[in-house]
């Protein structure tokens, strides 16, 4: 299920709390082509969310995003990561606490970890306490249950779309308007 990069596409993997409040925002970037939500970072093969919730498997929640770097570019999706969730909160984000909420950068190849490590030092600059962002090689993606796709845009009502998630988008729309489809 991993996506194969070539030369038309990228694949970024970022974990930055919950996946359902990062998927929407990288959806809504032009030149994402796709964005599957799951597991990266862990020791167990094939963990389910269940698992993961549990704190016992390494993993992490991440979106994976996959992008043409024609129309958007590495750098720009690390911006918008680094500016659309809490880099300074170890292991949360709002509500959510736990290992699995980690804030990390999961590198492909050594230009992304380059990359990724130059954004955040630039980043580091809009904060007052210091960024914890890990910055490690990508282990197995693993993709989330069915359920989890889509899943704000499929429950805009649920009360953590609405109170979590939409306020989350709409700053979003606000600073990164620019860069929408």
């Amino acid at each position: 299920m991993e996506h194969q990069e070539n030369d038309s596409t990228g694949t970024a993997i970022f974990g930055g709390g919950c996946f359902w409040c990062l998927e929407p925002v990288f959806r809504a970037l032009d030149g994402v082509l796709d964005v599957m939500p799951g597991y990266c970072g862990g020791h167990v093969d094939h963990p389910t969310y269940e698992q993961v919730c549990r704190q016992d498997t390494g993993h992490v929640e991440v979106v994976q995003v996959t992008f043409d770097p024609r129309r958007v570019g590495y750098r720009t999706l690390l911006e918008v990561f680094f500016g659309t969730h809490d880099p300074t909160t170890p292991d949360r984000q709002g509500n959510d606490t736990g290992p699995q909420y980690a804030s990390v950068v999961f590198w492909r190849d050594e230009t992304q970890r380059t990359l990724a490590e130059a954004v955040r030092a630039e980043a580091q600059a809009a904060f007052d306490d210091p960024i914890v962002t890990r910055i490690e090689r990508a282990g197995p993606f693993w993709p989330a249950e069915e359920l989890h796709r889509e899943y704000y845009r499929r429950n805009p009502e649920q009360g953590y779309c609405r109170f979590v998630i939409a306020p989350k988008l709409a700053k979003f729309r606000q600073r990164y308007a620019h860069l929408m489809r």
